[in-house]
């Protein structure tokens, strides 16, 4: 008879979470882009890692290109993504320094914010009510 791992084995349980974090994965767009190229697309989309189409919602595309600095247009790229960090439980960090920039035009972050060590820590809460506002535009990751 082989030997196999009781289920609450901690190896049991970091495979698994292993494979839902993949999964997971590959709803997330794999090449984000410019916001100046979705401006110009008539129906704003992307393709995620799984190679399936990701839609953007065009009226949250125009109404980033009417309110974001015109100078933020090549250098933002959407969606934004938030990750989270199994060792800072209620927090989520942003390590893209033109999105932060274009958060702070919108009104969603202040203008005191500032990145540290490439990345802007912000509260779970905020970063959801920021993905709520603007669906499509935002995607949220694991690390």
């Amino acid at each position: 008879m082989s030997w196999r791992p009781r289920i609450d084995e901690e190896s049991v349980f970091r495979r698994w979470m292993g494979i839902e974090a993949a999964r997971l994965r590959q709803g997330l767009v794999e090449d984000r882009k410019r916001l100046s190229v979705l401006l110009a697309e008539e129906e704003p989309q992307a393709i995620t890692k799984a190679g399936e189409p990701y839609r953007f919602d065009k009226a949250v595309i125009e109404l980033f290109g009417e309110q974001v600095p015109p100078v933020l247009h090549r250098r933002l790229r959407l969606p934004i993504t938030f990750r989270f960090s199994p060792d800072v439980p209620g927090s989520c960090y942003l390590a893209d320094e033109a999105a932060m920039q274009a958060l702070q035009a919108l009104g969603d972050l202040s203008e005191l914010r500032r990145m540290h060590e490439g990345k802007l820590w912000v509260g779970r809460a905020i970063a959801y009510a920021i993905g709520q506002k603007y669906p499509t535009a935002v995607q949220f990751a694991l690390g």
